[in-house]
C-alpha cells in the first residue's frame, strides 16, 4: 500500500473514531438528560403527594407543589401536561406506595386468615393516608393504573387459592369485586364520619360479612386436587337441571376422567 492511501485509511479511521465518540457523547446526553427529568419528575410527585397529606387536595395547586419541590410553575406543565395530570401522577405514586408494602404469602396456612389480611392491609392503609386514598378512588379511570393491576392479580391469587380449596361461595370476578368493594367502602364511610361516631366494631362486621358472602365455612371439596374437584361436582349432577341430558353425559365422562387421575 502506498504512503498515500495508508493517510488515507488513517485519516478515516480518526474520522470514524470521532463520529462514534460524539454519538457516545449525544447517546450519555440523552441519557443523563432522562435520568434528570425522572428525578425531577419524582421530587414534583413527593411535593405534591405531601401537601396533599398535610393540607387536603384544594392545596396541591401548580404553584404550590412548584414551589414545594424548588421549581418555577412551567416546569409542572412540561413534566404533567396540566394539575389533572399531577394529581394522576400522584395516585399513581399511591398505587405503587401501597403493591410495595404489600406481603404476598404463595402458600399460607389458613386461606381465610389469609384473605382477612389483605382485607386489613387495605383498610389500614386507607385510614393512615385518608387524602391520598380518596384521590386514588375517586375517579374510576384508576383502574388502568398497572399499580391498580398489579394489586388486583394479587387479590385474584388469593381468590383462586380459596376456589382451589374449595372455599369460594360465589365465582372469581364476584369475589373480588365484593372484597375490592367492602374495603374501598369501609374506608370512605370511616373518613366520612365525625371522630366521636366511628365505632371499630363497624370495620370488623364489614369485614366479616365480606368474609361470610365469599367463602364457605368448610371446603367444598374435601380432596385438594382436581381429580377431589372432579369427585365432589360428579356427585351434584343428578341434582342439577341445567344441562340437558347429553351435556350431562358428557361432562360426566370428562369427570370420570379426571377423577380417575387421582
Amino acid at each position: 500500500m502506498s504512503p498515500r492511501s495508508r493517510a488515507k485509511d488513517g485519516a478515516a479511521a480518526v474520522v470514524s473514531d470521532a463520529d462514534a465518540d460524539a454519538d457516545a457523547d449525544a447517546g450519555s446526553d440523552a441519557d443523563s438528560a432522562a435520568v434528570g427529568r425522572e428525578r425531577t419528575r419524582r421530587r414534583v410527585i413527593e411535593a405534591a403527594a405531601d401537601l396533599l397529606a398535610r393540607e387536603g387536595r384544594d392545596a396541591v395547586t401548580t404553584r404550590a407543589v412548584a414551589v414545594a419541590a424548588g421549581l418555577q410553575p412551567p416546569a409542572i406543565y412540561r413534566l404533567f401536561g396540566d394539575k389533572d395530570g399531577l394529581l394522576e401522577a400522584v395516585a399513581e405514586h399511591g398505587f405503587a406506595t401501597f403493591l410495595a408494602a404489600k406481603h404476598v404469602d404463595p402458600d399460607p396456612q389458613d386461606l381465610i386468615e389469609d384473605l382477612r389480611a389483605g382485607w386489613d392491609l387495605v383498610v389500614e392503609f386507607g385510614l393512615a393516608n385518608p387524602a391520598l386514598y380518596t384521590l386514588m378512588y375517586s375517579e374510576p379511570t384508576r383502574a388502568a393504573s398497572p399499580a391498580f393491576r398489579a394489586g388486583m392479580e394479587i387479590l385474584m391469587g388469593r381468590i383462586r387459592r380459596l376456589a382451589a380449596g374449595g372455599r369460594l361461595r360465589v365465582d372469581e370476578e364476584l369475589a373480588a369485586t365484593l372484597i375490592h368493594a367492602t374495603a374501598r367502602g369501609a374506608v370512605l364511610t370511616w373518613l366520612s364520619l365525625p371522630e366521636d361516631r366511628r365505632n371499630p366494631a363497624l370495620l370488623t362486621i364489614l369485614r366479616e360479612s365480606m368474609v361470610a358472602a365469599v367463602t364457605n365455612q368448610e371446603p367444598a371439596v374435601q380432596e385438594a386436587g382436581p381429580a377431589g374437584a372432579a369427585r365432589a361436582l360428579r356427585a351434584t349432577l343428578p341434582e342439577q337441571t341445567t344441562l340437558s341430558g347429553a351435556e350431562q353425559h358428557l361432562l360426566r365422562e370428562w369427570l370420570d376422567r379426571l377423577a380417575s387421575e387421582g
